[in-house]
Order: structure tokens, then sequence, then C-alpha cells
């Protein structure tokens, strides 16, 4: 097996084995209230840096690897419309371990699967910060403006 990828980014992306993440919400906006379901995909990059040591010299081989999420937000209005939206954040949890990457994914899977919990801090962050989005779409959809 040839291993010239040394330093080159492995595009890799997999799945965390915890599978989706799920928030949901009741916004209140003056036109009515709006039901928000987010879910999210846990992505993993991994980036191989490093040589393989020679002669005797140790080898600097390090993968290093980062979390992030795929948000899909499905809304609906009480007027029975919906609204949908998907955006990424890509850097949610990060790490480094010892070693090639592709032998390192099992471990870095349940790494990640074992911080379940702020994968899914994040994902409440981040629907927060969508509601303002969420209402300007509501404002257009309705053909309103939002008082100042």
């Amino acid at each position: 097996m040839t291993f010239g990828l040394v330093g080159l980014l492995l595009g890799a992306a997999m799945a965390a084995p915890n599978g989706d993440i799920a928030h949901s919400a009741r916004i209140d906006h003056r036109t009515g209230a709006v039901h928000s379901d987010y879910t999210a995909d846990v992505q993993v990059t991994h980036q191989q840096i490093g040589t393989v040591g020679v002669g005797g010299r140790p080898s600097t081989l390090r993968c290093l690897w980062r979390a992030g999420l795929v948000v899909e937000r499905q809304a609906r209005h009480e007027s029975g419309s919906t609204l949908a939206r998907s955006f990424t954040h890509d850097k949610v949890i990060e790490g480094s371990r010892p070693g090639w990457c592709s032998a390192q994914k099992t471990a870095i899977a349940q790494e990640v699967a074992s911080r379940n919990d702020a994968l899914q801090a994040r994902l409440v962050q981040l629907a927060q910060e969508d509601h303002p989005v969420l209402h300007a779409e509501i404002d257009r959809m309705h053909g309103t403006m939002q008082a100042g």
C-alpha cells in the first residue's frame, strides 16, 4: 500500500455513529406561531499531516479531525405554510490523534459519539441563531415588515 498522501487533506467525511441530532422550538410571530424542527447530521473531516520516520527517526504523522453539523430546518406556520432551510457549521469539536487518519477513523468516531452533549448544545445554539432568519422569512412570506 502506498502512502504518498502525507500532508494532504483527506476529503473523506463520515457521519457519526450516534445518528441524527434533533431539536424543536416554537417561535411566536405576530402572524401566528411557528413550530420548527431542526435535525443535524454530524460530518467529520480528516487531515493527514506529518511524515513517516525513516532511518530510526520517529514519525511525525498526525491526523487532525474536525466535527461539524449539517442542519436541516423544517418550520410550519400555523397558516399551514412551510419554510425549509439547510445550513452547515463546520467546527463544533476538533482533535488530533497520532498516526494515519485511515487507522484512526474508528477511534475518532467513538470520540465524536462520546461528545454528543456538545453537539446537541451547539444545535440548540444554532437553532436560536436561526430564529431571526426565520422571522424574516415569515415577514417576507406574509408581506409584512418587522417593526423596529
